[in-house]
């Protein structure tokens, strides 16, 4: 009986410390804060509870030089990676359309006020897509998320109205941190692991809710994020949607010239270019 009651004691306090430390966002998240080159992107603060966002924006060649963006797109990225990298380098990738691109840092990354938690991502997105929807006023809004930013962008889809979403290698979190790795513990980790997941950035409960289109782009051999646990967020996905493979693509694969024609083709689909204002939902929360 005392071996009993010792083992007993000793399961409750491993419970008890994993539940409370924050186990999941050491594990999951890659805050980094050193400078890195915006190859010309402009940084916005954005007040955020005690501290700041930090919000990088770049505008298309055409947007430049008509004076104007048509579109807006609210850029998140994946766990380990910054908007200052990206932004610029992504402006041009709309096939002509004049846009802005806003992109944000999660909190605890370069600029953003931290400390880097799972839980301060959902409030972020919504207080970045705010900021923005401010100054696009009756524009589209595109969401536009990657990899851990997937889920942060059906968040915010789930509580704004937008005009669409193109979602790279969206995780069912959960389900992967349980399925692709609890066997080898016994759960013992994951199990307290996907607990501490916010509900926030439940992609599947998330997805259920949104009626925006919605590009998807799925890596065939993503080794980060199995293509199983993409369906998962496709199958769960109940507006309009397309998707594109990215053949023989990894997690961090760049997406190559056969898919780049293919999200130009979805992008008008998504984005007509007469297209003036943001599709609209009665089932989404107001701002």
């Amino acid at each position: 009986m005392r071996k009993v009651l010792i083992a007993a004691i000793l399961l409750a306090t491993y419970f008890a410390l994993i539940l409370t430390m924050p186990v999941a966002d050491r594990l999951i998240l890659f805050p980094t804060t050193a400078h890195i080159d915006a190859v010309g992107a402009q940084p916005k603060p954005i007040p955020f509870e005690d501290g700041q966002l930090e919000v990088w924006i770049a505008k298309s060649q055409t947007a430049q030089r008509i004076g104007r963006a048509d579109i807006y797109i609210l850029r998140f990225y994946g766990n380990a990676d910054r908007a200052d990298r990206w932004v610029a380098l992504e402006a041009e990738m709309w096939n002509g359309r004049a846009v802005e691109i806003w992109g944000m840092n999660y909190p605890g990354f370069g600029g953003s006020t931290g400390p880097a938690r799972l839980r301060r991502i959902a409030p972020a997105a919504l207080a970045a897509f705010d900021a923005l929807k401010k100054e696009a006023g009756e524009r589209p809004v595109v969401l536009f998320g990657a990899s851990l930013g997937a889920a942060a962008a059906l968040h915010v889809a789930a509580h704004r109205p937008v005009a669409g979403l193109i979602l790279h290698n969206p995780p069912a979190l959960r389900q992967l941190i349980l399925q692709q790795f609890g066997w080898w513990n016994l759960w013992l980790l994951a199990g307290p692991i996907a607990a501490q997941i916010p509900n926030e950035l439940d992609s599947l409960a998330n997805s259920r809710t949104i009626q925006a289109p919605a590009i998807f782009l799925l890596a065939e051999k993503d080794e980060i994020v199995p293509p199983r646990f993409q369906k998962m967020v496709v199958d769960a996905y109940v507006g309009e949607k397309k998707i594109i493979q990215i053949r023989n693509g990894h997690h961090n694969t760049p997406i190559g010239s056969t898919a780049i024609t293919e999200l130009h083709q979805a992008l008008d689909w998504l984005l007509p270019r007469r297209t003036t204002s943001p599709v609209s939902d009665s089932r989404h929360d107001s701002q």
